[in-house]
């Protein structure tokens, strides 16, 4: 237990996974539960008069150890969970939301922070501390800290119940994932797949001594399946599993968990003086209200749905043309834009392939990392990893002193929830003298290698992986002094910026040549395809754009309103997805039992910063083309106004400072060619 709970004797203060063991877990939570118990109680009992130091500087270096321990725990219950890991989140979640109900609701606390926080304008405070006492006031008045009696036990009962709720979500959203196989034992059945895919399925079926090819829903193996398979009834049998996960009458079903979770949320944005859950979190967002979101959305909607409707006709008149398809229907999709790309660019996904090793993609990314911001990558074998495909960095700046520890873990396996994601395992900040730097993770679900191949990534997977890595950078290049402002703590509306602007250098030619190399014969990318690629980013953006709106619109429909009388999860979202619908309904999929961004992550009223921050990067963007895309003032300019300032100012001052003038949307517009 105490492994879990002291300082690590590691290289770095690395987490010594090995050493965890499972049982480990509830004795260090209750350990560290009460350590911050402790620390707090301190803070209240002080018999000195409040100051910024001795309680909101205090409070925010207190629950260190239980910080470091759940970010370890979640972090492998995301990653590499199993049975007993999941009990055990179903025990730990309550009493983590008791004790933060303990802290936010203890009044004493809070008149404390009150006190420093009515004497601000004369506390000779610097703008990092001005920022934390506001924050910490908001915190605790936003979060019941003024609320009485009743109301006080109402609130610590909806979040322990909301706790354990968003848990079950998740674990039965994997275990739909995990449950579902589909097993091909006709060749014929594997028409258009590529060998690679094909290749992967053989080698899962023979693992599991079945004869044939397993294809499951994990998307290394979902979406190329979706993409190439000529067999329609197969495509439509794999889409049909994707879109009933949790749908399903069994026992993983997550109708009656999304209804509750919903109207919890409500309730507790109610209880706490605001119209609905959305009025409450977008209170702290860059968008600030619903009204704003929505307008937001319709407005895109408006631009957008024009083009999406003329790229459906499109794509339909294609499959008539070429298969005699008299209705698209969603299973079809990706098949025949992939096919009507490979006739308008001749640029097939599989032909661009060998050209994305794994390998080479990250040491590109790492190169772009060194021209841009001086990072320096290498990668050690003497930190501990919690699975033998974790790959372990030193990551240091031109003058040898260390920024960051990266961890690297890219491919599927049963623990592992799909998607792809950035998190930390420690964040960086200063204390006592001492700088802490920060451990750093991304965690995706790529192509695997085979016996014959290594690991070739689409072009997706190239973005995706540029995308989590500029998440990454953001954590790395935190410069704050507190924990809670460091790195990504930022306005959820902004966090994205860091991120989707890397996407940016995967479709330049400058870019392209560290890193887009024939795995076999090394030759570079040939600039003919880097031209397509870039002749093809806005390919379809209309009905991408549109169905991001209609994910954004279905969490502000959820988040937004009051939900108490929703009954129907499908009657609810197809109202929600009605000025957005291209595709006919498919009676026996839902999208909400499965939606993980909004139900088991941080996105709930939040999915709509996806588009807002394209705005986002799209304008910075645009001033790295105008003064080369390794530019390193204007770099140097980035990494200093944005990503080594964390939630430290108010994001929109952060990106004044760095493009001297506020966001214009026409650089989005143009590049997603929805400029008329």
């Amino acid at each position: 237990m105490a492994i879990l709970t002291n300082t690590f004797n590691t290289l770095h203060n690395t987490a010594p996974f090995s050493q965890i063991k499972n049982e480990d877990y509830i004795p260090a939570f209750e350990e560290a539960i009460q350590k911050t118990k402790d620390e707090v109680d301190a803070i209240v009992n002080n018999p000195a008069p409040p100051t910024f130091e001795n309680t909101v500087e205090a409070m925010a270096f207190s629950g260190m150890t239980l910080d470091r321990l759940s970010s370890i725990f979640f972090n492998l219950h995301s990653a590499e969970t199993n049975d007993e890991l999941e009990k055990i989140a179903q025990k730990v979640a309550p009493k983590l939301s008791e004790l933060s109900n303990d802290i936010t609701l203890n009044f004493d606390l809070f008149e404390r922070i009150q006190k420093v926080y009515e004497q601000r304008a004369d506390l000779d405070l610097s703008t990092e501390q001005r920022t934390l006492l506001e924050k910490s006031y908001k915190d605790f008045a936003r979060n019941g800290a003024l609320l009485q009696g009743e109301a006080k036990e109402e609130l610590r009962k909806i979040d322990a119940e909301l706790a354990v709720l968003k848990l079950k979500f998740g674990e039965n959203v994997l275990a739909e994932t995990n449950a579902y196989q589909l097993l091909i034992e006709d060749e014929a059945d594997l028409a258009g797949l590529p060998d690679g895919l094909i290749e992967a399925a053989a080698a899962l079926a023979e693992s599991q001594d079945k004869k044939g090819w397993l294809f499951t829903l994990d998307y290394p193996s979902y979406i190329p399946f979706v993409t190439y398979a000529d067999n329609r009834a197969l495509r439509r049998e794999l889409a049909l599993a994707a879109g009933r996960k949790a749908f399903q009458d069994n026992e993983y079903n997550n109708e009656e968990n999304v209804l509750k979770i919903a109207k919890l949320r409500f309730q507790r944005a109610q209880l706490l003086g605001y119209d609905t859950h959305a009025h409450f979190v977008l209170a702290e967002r860059m968008a600030q209200s619903p009204d704003k979101v929505k307008a937001f959305l319709d407005d895109l909607l408006q631009k957008a749905k024009p083009a999406a409707e003329r790229e459906f006709q499109e794509l339909s008149d294609f499959a008539k043309k070429l298969d005699g398809i008299t209705q698209l229907e969603k299973w079809d999709g990706a098949y025949y834009a992939e096919k009507l790309k490979q006739e308008r660019f001749n640029l097939d996904d599989e032909k661009l392939k060998p050209y994305f090793q794994l390998e080479k993609v990250l040491a590109g990314a790492y190169e772009t990392a060194r021209l841009l911001y001086g990072l320096h990558f290498k990668e050690v074998h003497n930190l501990d990893k919690y699975h033998p495909e974790v790959q372990t960095f030193e990551v240091s700046n031109d003058a040898g002193e260390l920024v960051a520890i990266f961890y690297t873990d890219f491919f599927p396996r049963k623990g592992k929830r799909n998607g792809a994601w950035m998190t930390s395992f420690k964040p960086q900040y200063h204390y006592q003298g001492i700088e802490e730097r920060p451990h750093v993770s991304i965690v995706c679900n790529f192509t695997p290698p085979t016996a014959s191949k290594p690991s070739l990534l689409t072009f997706q997977e190239v973005t995706t992986l540029f995308h989590e890595f500029g998440h990454a950078l953001h954590g790395m290049l935190a410069d704050t002094t507190y924990p809670g402002l460091s790195g990504t703590s930022v306005y959820w509306d902004f966090v994205e910026l860091p991120s989707q602007i890397m996407e940016n250098w995967c479709y330049e030619e400058e870019a392209l040549a560290l890193f887009a190399k024939h795995y076999q014969t090394g030759e570079n990318i040939p600039m003919e395809l880097v031209e397509k690629i870039k002749e093809s980013a806005s390919f379809l953006e209309g009905m991408a754009t549109l169905r991001q709106i209609s994910f954004g619109l279905l969490d502000m429909g959820w988040h937004g309103t009051d939900p108490r009388a929703i009954s129907s999860i499908k009657d609810f979202e197809n109202q929600q997805f009605a000025s957005t619908k291209l595709y006919p309904d498919v009676a026996e999929n839902a999208m909400s039992p499965s939606f993980s961004h909004i139900f088991n992550g941080g996105y709930s009223s939040g999915y709509y910063s996806y588009k807002w921050a394209e705005v986002l990067d799209a304008d910075a963007f645009a001033y790295f083309q105008e003064n080369g895309i390794f530019n390193r003032e204007i770099a140097t300019k980035f990494k200093e106004s944005v990503l080594s300032k964390g939630g430290t100012e108010h994001p929109m001052t952060l990106y004044l400072r760095f493009r001297g003038q506020e966001p214009q949307v026409e650089p989005l517009l143009k590049r997603a060619g929805l400029l008329k």
